[in-house]
């Protein structure tokens, strides 16, 4: 306290007792013990207000050492039982939380990753994937702020995401790897790589391309086999060298009969060859009759034209043809789907072969639209005539039921580019996405769909399509999200099939080291989405007859189930909505796939890059006394004594008021006894 608080708590005590002596002790009618008893509560009274309202403070200082972070990050994959480091890994780990001088010095926190990144719990070693980079990132996000060096103990081999060595150089810490796997050569081959489409037409024929590695000394003869059940569809002897090792082989292979063909490609294991899981991969092609086809029709060149080629052929069951409106009129019969892109008068034939021939459309318009013609050429919408442009957003309806989307931050999404005006439409329809400028809803239609006499159409208003699909890319290294939402547009306007009530979308194969997911919708009677359904999927083994019942999780306007629990096989399901008659069935085939197991030694040259690159160093299990030692001898980590200062007052108000309560409550119930009142 300082020294004017002293003196002010000073001058309330002694004003306190002169108040109370010269009420109570000078001429004053109480005798005895009477007046006294009043004195001392008058002047606790004074006393306690005065304090209350000097407020009187000091000041506490507390100190406290903290020390340096130390993740621990450990690869919980399933490569390291494939690489026999199981043991190693749990020791290492029992090591390191009973060690006392690395707990005295840092402050420990262990966490696991596999397909993601997690604080552990236990660990399994099944995860059918790995994302170092993820881990490291999440890892330098947790700690961005603090001194956190990072243990990883790891085989160093990624199978998903990015090259976690290109993007060590953002790593504000340091990383310590410990090698786990062997670091010896041994003779192998491997398929290291096999690409297919996953679907071919019937009667076709659909390539195979597969890259075969070999490691190891001196050279090598075997055979690279395709087998579909017990039949050899393809065969070619190969040879390696030390200096030859690797070959790609490209074939085709005939599609004969419609539906799912399964195939297993091998290459015959050397005779010394420690690790063969990694010749032998399975995969699969779906044969169908038929290609959705879709006719991409524009008077103009313009990347959105593009951009939606490739969104739309991306899947290979569909097939794009671009023409201009005088090419386009005489091949409409051929479609499923007319894309108009920017209609203006040169497609007055193509809009009456459309009415004749009640083809589904889908209408992209922008600043090159002539809407006079677009007006009186059909009756679905309308929009005002100007000559003014503007920037507009896209705002997802959460409540659109026609088919289930995915939120794709349209947002955040570069603005479209658009004629000034409101667009109306004046037929049946649901909005897709809502117009937005400068983050504000215009009430305005953007993308909407609409079903008329069993015809499907949709408009989007707005041209700059291809920067979305840039943005996509660069938001999450892939085209597939936009690709995605533009195929089950398609996919909708493409169909003529009658809506019905339960709508369920599923691959009909998936390999088992990538999601595996199951979407539905539900509809009332009315049709419209009903968001308060309880829906479950009955997924029954066909080999074992094994039946599981998974709950379907509602999200957005669909529900969606993961069934990545499942092992690989045959299976059929049933979706069905309780309390409800309502079911659908269907089949999918999860084909055996386990990427973990591919691997043969441990990646130490990316480990020891990555150690490199961020002033750390690599240690192998054999040394992890080492590690611990180098650790907390290292004059970079040192434990930092913090100072807290507080101020806080020298009696709490609250206690105060209870003194000046009960003193004035104590004087008034002394004079009621005695009569004073």
């Amino acid at each position: 306290m300082t020294a004017e608080t002293i003196l002010f708590i000073g001058i309330a005590g002694i004003f306190s007792l002169a108040v109370s002596v010269f009420m109570y002790g000078y001429k004053t009618k109480y005798k005895g013990m009477l007046r006294w008893v009043f004195g001392v509560l008058r002047f606790v009274t004074l006393f306690s207000v005065l304090l209350l309202l000097i407020n009187p403070k000091f000041k506490t200082e507390t100190y406290t050492v903290e020390k340096p972070k130390l993740p621990i990050l450990i690869d919980n994959s399933a490569s390291v039982v494939a690489l026999n480091q199981k043991e190693n890994v749990e020791a290492l780990l029992k090591q390191l939380q009973e060690n006392p001088d690395l707990n005295d010095r840092f402050d420990l926190s262990f966490f696991s990753f596999g397909n993601d990144f997690r604080g552990l719990d236990s660990l399994s070693f099944s995860e059918k994937n790995t994302n170092i980079s993820k881990a490291l990132a999440s890892i330098n996000e947790l700690f961005k702020n603090e001194t956190a060096p990072t243990v990883l103990i790891s085989d160093g081999n990624q199978t998903l995401g990015a090259d976690y060595a290109f993007s060590s150089a953002t790593f504000k810490n340091q990383i310590f790897p410990i090698v786990l796997g062997d670091t010896t050569k041994h003779t192998d081959l491997a398929i290291e790589q096999l690409n297919t489409n996953r679907y071919a037409f019937l009667k076709n024929q659909f390539p195979i391309e597969t890259i075969l590695v070999y490691n190891g000394t001196g050279s090598a003869n075997s055979q690279f086999i395709v087998k579909q059940g017990a039949s050899v569809v393809y065969r070619k002897p190969v040879s390696f060298s030390e200096t030859n090792n690797t070959q790609t082989i490209s074939f085709t292979l005939p599609a004969t009969s419609v539906g799912l063909q399964k195939y297993t490609a091998q290459l015959v294991a050397l005779q010394d060859e420690k690790n063969t899981s990694n010749n032998v991969k399975q995969f699969a092609v779906e044969v169908i009759d038929q290609a959705t086809n879709v006719l991409i029709v524009s008077s103009i060149v313009h990347p959105d034209v593009g951009a939606l080629k490739k969104a739309i052929a991306s899947n290979e069951q569909r097939t794009v043809l671009i023409k201009k409106p005088s090419e386009a009129a005489a091949l409409l019969n051929d479609y499923q789907l007319v894309l108009l892109y920017q209609p203006d008068r040169s497609f007055s034939t193509v809009y009456s072969e459309i009415e004749k021939l009640k083809k589904n459309t889908f209408v992209i318009t922008g600043l090159e639209t002539d809407w006079n013609f677009l007006n009186n050429i059909q009756k679905n919408y309308s929009k005002e005539i100007t000559n003014q442009t503007e920037d507009v957003s896209g705002i997802l309806n959460v409540n659109y039921g026609t088919f289930a989307v995915d939120d794709l931050a349209f947002e955040a999404m570069r603005p479209l580019k658009t004629l000034f005006g409101a667009l109306e439409i004046t037929v049946p329809h649901e909005v897709l996405l809502e117009q937005s400028v400068d983050g504000f809803s215009s009430e305005t239609p953007m993308l909407a769909t609409m079903e008329l006499n069993g015809v499907r159409n949709a408009i989007w208003d707005g041209e700059g399509l291809w920067k979305w699909r840039a943005q996509s890319f660069l938001n999450d290294n892939s085209f597939e999200t936009f690709d995605n939402f533009t195929g089950k547009l398609v996919q909708y306007l493409a169909s003529n099939k009658r809506r019905s009530r339960l709508e369920v979308s599923n691959e009909t194969f998936y390999y088992n080291n990538n999601p595996i997911k199951i979407s539905a919708q539900y509809f009332d009677q009315n049709f419209v989405f009903d968001s308060r359904a309880s829906l479950s999927i009955n997924v029954t083994n066909s080999e074992t007859k094994e039946r599981i019942t998974f709950p379907l999780l509602l999200k957005n306007n669909f529900y969606e189930v993961d069934l990545n629990s499942l092992n690989a096989g045959s299976y059929l399901f049933t979706v069905s909505v309780n309390d409800q008659t309502v079911a659908r069935s269907g089949s999918f085939t999860i084909l055996d796939f386990n990427v973990e197991q591919q691997f043969l030694n441990a990646d130490v040259a990316k480990l020891q890059y990555i150690a490199n690159t961020s002033n750390g160093a690599t240690y192998f299990v054999s040394q992890v006394d080492q590690l611990m030692s180098d650790l907390t001898k290292d004059n970079r980590y040192q434990q930092i004594q913090k100072s807290e200062q507080k101020v806080i007052p020298l009696i709490d108000w609250k206690y105060l008021l209870a003194i000046i309560v009960l003193s004035l409550t104590a004087e008034w119930f002394m004079r009621k006894y005695n009569g004073l009142i």
